[in-house]
């Protein structure tokens, strides 16, 4: 039995296991943080929580008409591999710095120990990347009411009003709020049980697409099929070249959320090994699996136009049923709704540690409050703020749904900006860190990140750019004015609360002097 200091938590009589949670309880001490959760996430539950963040399935799914009415199949099957390729590089990036840091503050605590003479960066990153998170754990609940309401349409022929949906997705936020109340051991059976059902679920909608539907289209169309008249008229932009970039938002999009891994870093044994494992590997494995479900898709569609003028709540259904008939299209939806359901409860996983994080640094009010935990080791203020903040966003689409979209929009931005920081540091000041964890890229390593911030920047761009021609008041992308909206917001916070309170990360450890014989 080992006990850990500050921790008084017991571990089992597997002594490699002890050493294991020893080793990692030791890298935390260093970094001025004592012990405060339980080590009990292997890496498949490490791993787990960023396939559940990321989601592949089920941002494939929700995204995949972006890339369809845009970029056609040429710029979906080029734009998810060129994207998957640069969102590795980003990867390799926060991985070399997690495994440096293995706290849960991730991005937020990163930033603060690389540039701690510019606290105002960490700040804004904290600030920006939870909010980021709870926005699309919200974006996910409401996803599950839209296949709910898809399911019925498809089933039952019922169409819900939007005050149905935006009640059921009042119930999953709460849903949300509930399992991750339970603590880490629940969340981390969970996010194993994603990587196989997202596995598994892969396997089943790429064969069943695949053997059912009516007729198969071409190798020559899945691959280099670019009809400009679709795009104009479902853009309305004609510049070929821009089209197709716009594809390139659908994958962004789905890849987003590798970085999760590190939310659980002080909850997972060896952290600093499997943190970035975790966070590279996510990525590897959604490039390859989202490949494959993308291609089956393409392989499968029937009609783009019945998609794009489909009643449903998700366009992807129209596609579905199209492609295998209702009974199968409920099946599919299940597979996605699932996945999309454990993806929810993930985000709401990580704003909570971020708040912890952040009050634990005197970045975030009520100190007391959000660095409580309860007996499952779950710091629930933080996860009920999540749902009350996402019940709070789901009300906008009753009155909007162009609002609640660019509410989403700004969460997609807000996570590319989150990244970019940490990433922008080891550019301008590659002797940031002095002494690297276990995962290090070597003489690689500047010219990676480097490539990972003009991939930043660019994306950055794309995303606040108009996705329709002539734009109108319906047809805008508002994502501009959300994330400008929160940019202030978190600015008047700055100058108002956290210029005077916020300095950095506070130790909450202190190693003890050697004693003096």
């Amino acid at each position: 039995m080992v006990k850990l200091e500050h921790g008084d938590f017991s571990v089992g009589d597997d002594k490699e296991e002890a050493r294991d949670v020893s080793v990692s309880a030791q890298r935390l001490q260093e970094l001025g943080y004592a012990v405060e959760f339980r080590r009990e996430m292997s890496l498949f539950g490490v791993l787990g929580m960023s396939f559940c963040a990321i989601g592949i399935l089920t941002g494939m799914s929700s995204a995949f008409q972006t890339g369809l009415f845009s970029g056609g199949p040429l710029g979906l099957f080029w734009g998810w591999n060129i994207c998957s390729l640069f969102m590795f590089l980003i990867a390799l990036s926060l991985a070399e710095i997690c495994s440096t840091y293995p706290t849960m503050g991730g991005l937020y605590f990163w930033v603060c120990k690389m540039k701690p003479d510019m606290p105002i960066l960490g700040f804004f990153t904290g600030w920006l990347y939870s909010m980021a998170m709870v926005f699309t754990g919200a974006s996910g609940n409401l996803s599950i009411a839209l296949y709910l309401a898809s399911m019925a349409e498809v089933g039952q022929g019922r169409i819900l009003t939007r005050i149905e949906i935006t009640a059921i997705a009042w119930a999953m936020n709460i849903f949300s709020g509930i399992i991750n109340t339970i603590g880490t051991k629940a969340i981390g059976r969970m996010s194993a049980f994603n990587v196989w059902w997202t596995l598994g679920g892969t396997f089943v909608l790429v064969i069943t697409l695949l053997v059912k539907a009516p007729v198969k289209n071409s190798p020559e169309f899945v691959f280099t099929n670019f009809q400009n008249d679709w795009q104009i008229i479902f853009t309305g932009w004609e510049s070929k070249g821009f089209v197709v970039l716009l594809g390139f938002l659908q994958a962004v999009y789905t890849l987003e959320g590798c970085e999760t891994a590190a939310q659980v870093a002080e909850e997972a044994v060896r952290a600093e090994i499997l943190a970035p494992l975790a966070v590279v590997g996510s990525i590897a494995g959604s490039w390859l699996i989202g490949l494959a479900y993308m291609l089956s898709l393409l392989f499968a569609v029937q009609n783009i136009a019945s998609v794009k003028a489909t009643t449903y709540a998700i366009p992807i259904s129209q596609l579905f049923y199209d492609a295998v008939g209702p009974q199968l299209a409920q099946v599919c939806l299940v597979v996605v709704l699932l996945a999309q359901v454990m993806a929810a409860i993930t985000n709401f996983t990580a704003s909570s540690r971020l708040f912890y994080a952040l009050a634990r640094d005197n970045a975030f009010p009520m100190k007391k409050q959000f660095t409580a935990l309860n007996r499952f080791q779950a710091p629930y203020w933080g996860v009920w703020v999540s749902v009350l903040i996402g019940c709070l966003i789901s009300c906008a689409y009753i009155g909007s749904a162009v609002a609640f979209n660019a509410i989403l929009s700004s969460a997609a931005i807000s996570v590319m900006l989150s990244y970019m920081q940490p990433i922008l540091i080891r550019v301008f000041w590659p002797d940031s860190i002095d002494d690297f964890g276990p995962f290090r890229l070597g003489k690689w390593s500047w010219p990676v990140n480097f490539a990972g911030f003009l991939f930043c920047i660019f994306i950055c761009v794309l995303f606040i750019l108009p996705t329709a021609y002539p734009v109108n008041v319906l047809n805008m992308n508002y994502s501009i004015v959300a994330v400008g909206g929160l940019l202030v917001i978190i600015t008047i916070n700055w100058f108002w609360w956290g210029k005077h309170s916020f300095k950095g990360p506070v130790k909450t450890w202190v190693t003890p002097s050697p004693s003096l014989h």
